[in-house]
């Protein structure tokens, strides 16, 4: 079973409440000490790591990534860097790594080369923040043939269609937007996401889906409890190859993030 669905499974087989995916940007402050953040994080029982490329533009961080993301670059942090530290220090690793990526730097790289070198680090998963599910056809089925599991974004004002080509197109987990605006530590979850993951099962196709809710959650406690707990299940596939939801956040300062 890949790693990201296993991890899944066992959050599913838990039945304890929502697991926890930690974000961490890469490079801030340096890349031996981003791998060490990792190395801790898995150790202290996160479910899945996402690992976020630093860039220049980002599209929907706020602050905190943002300087986060400057920082990282000053010390320069390249895409080509981030897959090294990860191959590195995945022996160290047992948890399922995603990386979070915009365009530029992938198709700086060279999409093949980027896919040949992410499956050689040990890498699960693949989010490519600015790419449209609708033009994702050609990099997909380069994720896809190299076993990694293409990752796409939903948020509350994403339609039914796109919804449902996200979920067809898509694996390992539906990365759900909690709130519109850019990314930050928030009081509480947005009130458009219990809607939003409600909305999922009844649209998505009939294969394995999970679904990752985010967005700020600035505590421990708050990422733990309160509303996740109750509408969580919302997110569970009906399939007998699903797995668990994880209702959790990406983005806590950095470079001490914990989801």
């Amino acid at each position: 079973m890949p790693r990201i669905a296993d991890a899944f499974a066992r959050i599913k087989a838990a039945a304890n409440g929502p697991g926890l995916i930690a974000y961490v940007t890469a490079g801030d402050p340096d890349l031996a000490r981003t791998a060490e953040i990792l190395v801790s994080l898995a150790a202290s029982g996160a479910d899945v790591l996402e690992v976020g490329v630093p860039f220049s533009d980002p599209l929907a961080d706020g602050p905190v990534i943002q300087r986060a993301s400057e920082r990282a670059l000053a010390s320069k942090t390249t895409l080509r860097g981030t897959l090294k530290m990860i191959e590195e220090t995945r022996s160290r690793i047992a948890a399922p790594i995603v990386l979070f990526t915009y365009a530029n730097p992938i198709l700086r790289m060279g999409e093949e080369s980027f896919v040949r070198a992410a499956v050689d680090a040990g890498v699960d998963g693949v989010l490519m923040l600015d790419l449209p599910v609708e033009e994702a056809g050609p990099f997909r089925s380069l994720l896809v043939d190299a076993g990694l599991d293409p990752i796409f974004l939903l948020s509350p004002t994403t339609t039914d269609e796109r919804i449902r080509a996200s979920a067809a197109l898509g694996r390992g987990f539906l990365y759900v937007i909690s709130r519109l605006g850019v990314t930050g530590a928030r009081e509480r979850l947005g009130a458009d996401a219990e809607p939003l993951v409600r909305r999922i099962p009844s649209i998505r196709t009939s294969r394995w889906r999970s679904a990752s809710a985010s967005r700020g959650r600035s505590t421990s406690r708050r990422s733990a409890a309160g509303p996740t707990r109750r509408w969580s299940a919302a997110a569970w596939s009906t399939s007998s190859r699903s797995t668990a939801p994880t209702p959790t956040s990406r983005r806590t300062p950095a470079p001490t993030c914990a989801g």
